[in-house]
């Protein structure tokens, strides 16, 4: 049994290995010949912060899997303001099949690692794969419940209710095999600009906000973007997740 997992391994391309999105992406549901196939296709690449991986009305012609760092989502309104919708860590999937024309940006928050891939070989392994096509609608409907859960949020909840349910957010995603029990620490993604667009409020009220956990012994905060998180149960607690 071990020998025949190794050959199995030894078959998988080199750049699929060790690759995030392989093992909880939706490249998970590829067989071993579709991987290989993938991968001649495949380019990993890093991004800095502010690099533009798609844009707003782009014909759709390749996708991505997010490898590191953080994509934020926004959507613009015919008259230039912008709205950050969303964020996308690893090993989130960047592009919408069966769409020709992008409805959102996508644009790197942090540095960022992006394994991309044409559209039409995924298109065509769609259409062969069940299981990639329900790993793809899985993901679509976890995205929409996690929509509709920040819709709660901005309507619902208080200014500390939503700083502390974007800092849950981040410490959730900041090391996934990690038992979310204890400390975590990270450094903010999104600029305190950036951070007050998407919870709906001002820049003044998110820092107030950022000092009052700091001041209630919650989180410790250095150089203005590294937050530690001291117990994540008690800021799951101020967040009312």
């Amino acid at each position: 049994m071990t020998i025949r997992q190794d050959i199995h391994n030894s078959e998988i391309p080199a750049l699929c290995r060790s690759c995030e999105a392989r093992h909880r992406g939706v490249c998970g549901a590829l067989t071993t010949d579709q991987l290989v196939e993938l991968s001649r296709h495949t380019t990993k690449r890093k991004v800095d912060p502010g690099t533009v991986l798609v844009s707003d009305a782009d014909t759709i012609d390749s996708y991505a899997n997010v490898l590191a760092g953080v994509v934020k989502l926004t959507k613009t309104l015919p008259d230039g303001r912008q709205q950050i919708v969303g964020l996308q860590f690893a090993p989130d999937f960047i592009g919408r099949p069966f769409k020709h024309e992008s409805s959102i940006t996508a644009e790197a928050a942090t540095p960022v690692r992006v394994c991309a891939f044409p559209k039409k070989s995924l298109d065509r392994m769609i259409e062969l794969s069940p299981e990639l096509g329900h790993r793809l609608h899985v993901q679509a409907l976890n995205e929409l419940d996690e929509a509709r859960d920040w819709m709660l949020t901005l309507g619902r909840k208080t200014a500390a209710e939503r700083v502390a349910s974007f800092l849950h957010l981040i410490a959730r995603h900041s090391d996934p095999e990690k038992e979310l029990g204890g400390e975590v620490s990270f450094d903010l993604p999104l600029t305190r600009a950036d951070i007050a667009d998407f919870l709906g409020l001002t820049i003044e009220t998110v820092s107030r906000q950022l000092t009052k956990l700091r001041k209630d012994g919650l989180i410790a905060v250095e150089n203005n973007r590294h937050i530690t998180v001291f117990d994540v149960a008690r800021l799951e607690r101020r967040a009312n997740v």
